[in-house]
């Protein structure tokens, strides 16, 4: 953290970080995922949950996600001081401090845990708690400044979600969820690293050991292409689970196809002709990516609506 930085944030006084500051300590954006995927394995489950302990659990699981995020902001102050994209955050911008951050986060995480236990069982509210322990403990503060890895590691957290969501209805683990934690898991890598490689002097600056940094851009369009065959392979496969279905299909082979075009564009680029067009290939793959999960989880959502209805699918779930 820059010496002006660290001084602001030290010297913020407790309690002049209004609403707005510890609801952006949630990471909002990152929020909206999470609900979404953990809503999908929810309603995707063939099990139904009544309304009230549905909304719930959801409610839970947002407030979970949110604790991982301000815990992380807690952790990662002096990095997201030196980033532009996170220097406005509240705590590098002295609007909060790391320890009324701390707390905030703390409460948070543990008050989830038991509301969603008490609201749904013990196996969704364990996923959860570990899911919490693995963002903020072993990726976060153990792993993200010490391994190239960090985005591959730290994607295992953020594809908990939709297995929590399904826990809930089902109280268990099962192939389906496991598939929509893969789908997660795989995606992001190829989605983080399109985004460092056109911001890969934040990193540089911050000291994060992105793959860009640590091993070059060459070797992140390889890896982005090879993640990218393998995610293609997983996505249209799940066509033929019990989470897919012929919605299900039609959406992979388009949304994989458009990836790999990407991919393949980005693998093939010459490092100066990207800085020329600013890189707009890559900026193009990775809103791309943004749209490829929802895509997804929206078409596995769709085909346990249709199952509900009886057109296909492999049971009722929520919607009967």
């Amino acid at each position: 953290m820059s010496d002006a930085s660290l001084h602001q944030a030290s010297t913020a006084q407790p309690g002049e970080g209004g609403f707005g500051d510890f609801f952006a300590l949630l990471k909002p954006r990152v929020m909206t995922l999470v609900v979404f995927t953990a809503l999908v394995g929810l309603l995707a489950a063939p099990v139904a949950l009544h309304p009230i302990e549905a909304l719930a659990a959801i409610l839970f699981i947002a407030v979970g996600g949110g604790a991982a995020g301000a815990l992380n902001m807690w952790w990662e102050a002096d990095i997201d001081a030196m980033m532009r994209r996170t220097r406005k955050r509240p705590i590098p911008a002295g609007r909060v401090t790391r320890d009324e951050a701390f707390a905030f986060g703390i409460t948070l995480a543990a008050m989830s845990v038991v509301m969603l236990w008490l609201a749904t069982n013990a196996v969704a509210a364990v996923i959860l708690a570990f899911t919490i322990f693995f963002y903020v403990v072993i990726y976060t503060i153990g792993l993200k400044r010490w391994t190239p890895q960090n985005i591959v590691i730290g994607g295992a957290a953020g594809a908990f979600p939709p297995m929590i969501g399904w826990a809930a209805a089902t109280g268990s683990v099962s192939l389906e969820s496991v598939l929509m934690f893969a789908l997660i898991f795989m995606w992001t890598p190829p989605h983080f690293w399109a985004l460092a490689l056109f911001m890969r002097g934040d990193y540089d600056q911050a000291g994060v050991p992105m793959l860009t940094v640590t091993h070059g851009r060459r070797a992140t369009r390889v890896h982005i292409l090879v993640y990218t065959v393998l995610l293609a392979a997983l996505a249209v496969g799940a066509a033929f689970t019990q989470i897919g279905g012929p919605v299900y299909l039609a959406v992979a082979l388009v949304f994989n196809a458009l990836f790999l075009r990407d991919a393949v564009a980005i693998w093939r680029r010459d490092e100066r002709a990207a800085e020329a067009d600013d890189y707009r290939v890559e900026k193009r793959a990775f809103r791309l990516s943004l749209w490829y999960l929802f895509a997804h989880f929206t078409a596995i959502l769709a085909e346990a609506a249709l199952a509900g209805l009886g057109l296909g699918g492999p049971g009722p779930g929520v919607w009967s």
